[in-house]
């Protein structure tokens, strides 16, 4: 399956992601508990079989921000949360993250797109996404996201999207934790309100280690549609790999009290989709060959980038 997108990527064709998963659960009132991947899977399913209908070219694992630190960091320590925690927290997220590969995979043979949409695996920062001073150590961090990727490998995802990276330390770990399973990665970096990195590092940095360490394309991503416009020339500048886009709509609203991760955006409607298409032009046209949606987004979002991408080719026939 890859190979397909591979292709594409060698030819510039325009590859389209999926759009938000989080969010989307949470809006659609799903119970954002173990990411859904237990008591809701079957809504999981849904939505990514509504992505595939919409016309995505991939699907992303619903395990952004999955990791076992989600859990480990409400205890004092291990041996804490082994003296009270609930039972097999400590072999919850590869439990979860084959439950997301497996729920992926039954939804894209539901659609029956099996040869015709790639599975990506997600791993995304170790801490919060919007907290790059949390970042762990390199050498910390490789080991950790080697673990995760090891599980994805195992499950056969089609390759690896590290997703809303805000360091380039911890990218560069990831990244050489992913590639050492074989599986092919893209790397996404989250930006801040200067247009750099999250981190403040230099985005044209990023992409061109991105390079260096073997990743198959970089992305911006997380960012309202504006911003993500601003960087897509810093992409360029600092790399000649494929480069591509999907922004966040709307505006962050965190719970006033959470053990974990919560997705949840307000104010989504200011982008309605065919306003994210406008944007989305820009983005082509500045030479991002990936396109889809982060936070806020949904499926229709995503068909709408179909059908302007299809009308696009259309007109060139």
């Amino acid at each position: 399956m890859y190979e397909r997108i591979r292709a594409r990527l060698a030819s510039r064709e325009p590859i389209l992601l999926d759009g938000a998963n989080g969010t989307e659960l949470v809006r659609r009132g799903v119970r954002w508990r173990k990411h859904g991947l237990l008591t809701d899977a079957d809504a999981v399913q849904r939505l990514h079989e509504e992505y595939l209908a919409a016309g995505a070219d991939v699907i992303r694992t619903n395990t952004f921000q999955l990791n076992p630190r989600i859990y480990l960091n409400v205890f004092r320590n291990r041996e804490h949360m082994r003296h009270i925690g609930a039972p097999g927290l400590e072999n919850l997220t590869p439990r979860l993250l084959r439950t997301s590969v497996q729920v992926a995979r039954q939804a894209r043979a539901s659609a029956g797109r099996e040869t015709q949409a790639a599975i990506a695996g997600v791993l995304s920062p170790l801490e919060h996404c919007f907290r790059p001073d949390l970042a762990p150590p390199p050498e910390r961090a490789r080991a950790e996201h080697e673990t995760l990727a090891r599980v994805f490998a195992e499950e056969n995802v089609d390759f690896l999207l590290l997703e809303s990276m805000n360091t380039i330390g911890e990218a560069r770990a990831a990244l050489a934790a992913g590639r050492a399973t074989g599986l092919p990665v893209w790397v996404s970096f989250v930006l801040g309100p200067e247009g750099e990195l999250l981190s403040r590092e230099p985005l044209a940095k990023a992409a061109a280690e991105m390079q260096r360490g073997g990743a198959e394309a970089v992305l911006v991503n997380c960012a309202p549609p504006t911003d993500i416009t601003a960087a897509i020339e810093k992409l360029r500048k600092g790399c000649s790999l494929p480069v591509g886009a999907f922004a966040h709509v709307g505006r962050f609203s965190p719970p006033s009290w959470k053990f974990e991760f919560f997705p949840q955006f307000v104010d989504t409607d200011q982008w309605p989709p065919e306003r994210y298409v406008a944007e989305a032009k820009r983005w082509r046209e500045r030479g991002a060959t990936i396109l889809g949606g982060c936070c806020g987004t949904g499926p229709a979002h995503i068909a709408a980038l179909r059908a302007w991408l299809a009308e696009a080719r259309s007109a060139r026939v």
